[in-house]
């Protein structure tokens, strides 16, 4: 026992080097990626005229409905050869991946959540004639965004884990680096290190979005319902579906 905790004493420092640090920036950057690429195929998808919410809706189900893996070595082996631009490095490819596949989930989050805001919302802004933007920007998207942070929240800790996956494009990420490490402590120590940094950093991003999510919950006033109802689409679209519709706007 006293081996098993000197090996994983000996695992952790190495870890939270240059493996931490490959995962840190494939989740950050593929995270920002991610909140840009759902709010605009959200909105798209919502809002867009007939032929946007098509396009919208075809680019959401195939990276949906494509592995993250296949879309890694698509990015990384054949779009350069495709383009003759050259590669686009590990870092950018795995963000490129990462932002593209989570955000196509992460844009049914934004559709429902702005499905969510009630009729009269929409109907009060009409009747005032705001122009769209400023009907948004002032009385839609504060609820919706409210709405939308649960959704968020499982997409963030879901990416976190996604980033296991990035060593396959030449990145020393955590998983990659455990690897290494586990040839010289064993697979135990190796893993299990690992195991606690992922977690960490999970449950680090989770209460992030918690306060983010309570914060916008209280200045909106939202009551239990709306925010069970906000937790039960997210749930259902981590689970590949789509949100419940409301009467169209």
């Amino acid at each position: 026992m006293t081996e098993f905790f000197s090996d994983l004493g000996t695992a952790l420092p190495r870890l939270l080097g240059e493996g931490l640090r490959d995962t840190l920036l494939s989740f950050l950057g593929g995270a920002v990626l991610m909140v840009i690429v759902a709010v605009v195929l959200g909105v798209a998808m919502h809002q867009g005229p007939r032929w946007l919410r098509v396009v919208a809706r075809v680019v959401v189900e195939f990276f949906r409905g494509t592995s993250l893996v296949v879309q890694l070595f698509f990015l990384f082996y054949v779009l350069p050869n495709l383009t003759g631009l050259g590669s686009l490095g590990g870092t950018w490819t795995a963000i490129l991946a990462l932002g593209l596949n989570y955000g196509a989930y992460g844009a049914e989050v934004v559709r429902g959540s702005l499905n969510a805001v009630p009729a009269g919302q929409w109907e009060t802004a009409t009747a005032l004639s705001m122009p769209w933007a400023t009907k948004m920007r002032r009385i839609i998207w504060p609820q919706a965004w409210a709405l939308m942070l649960p959704g968020f929240n499982n997409l963030m800790v879901m990416l976190v884990k996604g980033t296991a996956v990035v060593g396959l494009v030449l990145l020393n990420d955590l998983t990659f680096e455990s690897e290494q490490v586990r040839r010289e402590v064993g697979t135990w120590p190796a893993f299990l290190a690992a195991l606690l940094i992922y977690f960490v950093i999970a449950w680090v991003v989770s209460l992030a979005l918690r306060a983010l999510e309570a914060r916008a919950q209280r200045r909106l006033g939202l009551g239990d319902f709306e925010v069970r109802k906000a937790r039960q689409d997210a749930d259902q679209v981590m689970a590949g579906g789509v949100p419940d519709d409301q009467d169209g706007r």
